[in-house]
């Protein structure tokens, strides 16, 4: 499914990259990408409800795309509103979090659910437990169009790359509105996002499928990778048999290592695998403590994700 992008300013609207017409005649190709490209199938693309949107970038913080598309729509016909949530409990928001991974998400939205139920939404969503920066600027671009350049990790390694080198903050900011021109709010973060996914992926980046690949350092790089001829052998004593210096980027040019997020430690046979083995018997039903690992449940209970009801260990 396509659809054309809502977030086109007008005509010499402001806002426009750093470098002029030459920035966003470069750029310009990413809002026709975004509409024929997008993952506008997602299925929290289309919704532009405040809970809904917060609920699918929690479960998209270090979950993959495609395991959240397949818990969104339930979880969300269970706890449609922030006020459901609430009244639910905990408990059930754990287990419908199910193997979602990372369960203490489910008890921060649970508690961001029960606040919002009391006092309405907060003027500045970081108040709210579990919702960091990058999370309320993607709420606020995707549900209210707010210009706020959110960094995730696609987006990220979409602006460094293109640089060709790390970038601060404010810098991947700014290079987000540049790279992103004529889009702005939603649609520039969401096309940002996908270029990432599914093109300037880590590992095999697809540089002539992308919009963005005019002046893109990294597809220089790449592309002289691809076209160096091969080095010939050297003999010993001869000088003009060493190799020559084209002046290319050398063999393992930094933009692998661009916006890479750092590698989680393996889960199997790590303590969080003996946590995630104690919450799936929970979810299941009460257990008494003495048949769960000590040790796991200890840590569940403190941190709100178990209760014990003395020799008896539940979901809270």
């Amino acid at each position: 499914m396509s659809r054309r992008p809502t977030g086109l300013p007008a005509s010499g609207a402001a806002g426009a990259p750093a470098g002029g017409a030459a920035g966003a005649a470069v750029s310009a190709p990413i809002a026709g990408w975004y509409t024929h490209n997008g993952r506008h199938d997602l299925p929290w693309r289309p919704t532009r409800d405040r809970w809904a949107v917060l609920v699918s970038e929690v479960m998209l913080q270090q979950t993959q795309v495609g395991r959240v598309a397949g818990v969104w729509p339930g979880f969300m016909a269970r706890f449609p509103t922030p006020e459901a949530m609430a009244a639910a409990g905990p408990g059930d928001v754990i287990a419908a979090w199910g193997t979602l991974g990372y369960p203490r998400r489910a008890r921060r939205l649970w508690e961001a659910a029960e606040r919002i139920a009391a006092h309405g939404w907060p003027e500045a969503l970081t108040d709210l437990p579990g919702v960091g920066r990058y999370t309320a600027d993607a709420v606020s671009a995707q549900v209210d169009g707010r210009d706020a350049p959110a960094i995730e990790t696609n987006i990220r390694r979409v602006v460094e790359r293109r640089a060709g080198r790390t970038l601060s903050p404010s810098e991947a900011a700014a290079a987000s509105r540049e790279a992103g021109w004529p889009l702005n709010g939603r649609d520039r973060l969401l096309a940002l996002m996908d270029i990432g996914a599914l093109l300037c992926r880590p590992r095999a980046p697809r540089c002539p499928e992308c919009p963005l690949e005019p002046g893109c350092a990294t597809a220089r790089s790449i592309a002289s990778e691809t076209t160096r001829p091969a080095t010939p052998p050297r003999v010993a004593g001869d000088p003009s048999a060493r190799p020559r210096d084209t002046g290319d980027p050398p063999a393992g040019v930094p933009w692998r290592t661009l916006g890479r997020r750092a590698r989680q430690p393996a889960y199997e046979g790590s303590f969080r695998q003996r946590r995630g083995r104690v919450l799936a018997e929970l979810r299941a039903g009460p257990r008494p403590s003495a048949d769960l690992d000590p040790a796991a449940l200890a840590t569940l209970v403190e941190d709100g994700l178990a209760a014990l009801d003395g020799p008896i260990a539940r979901l809270p």
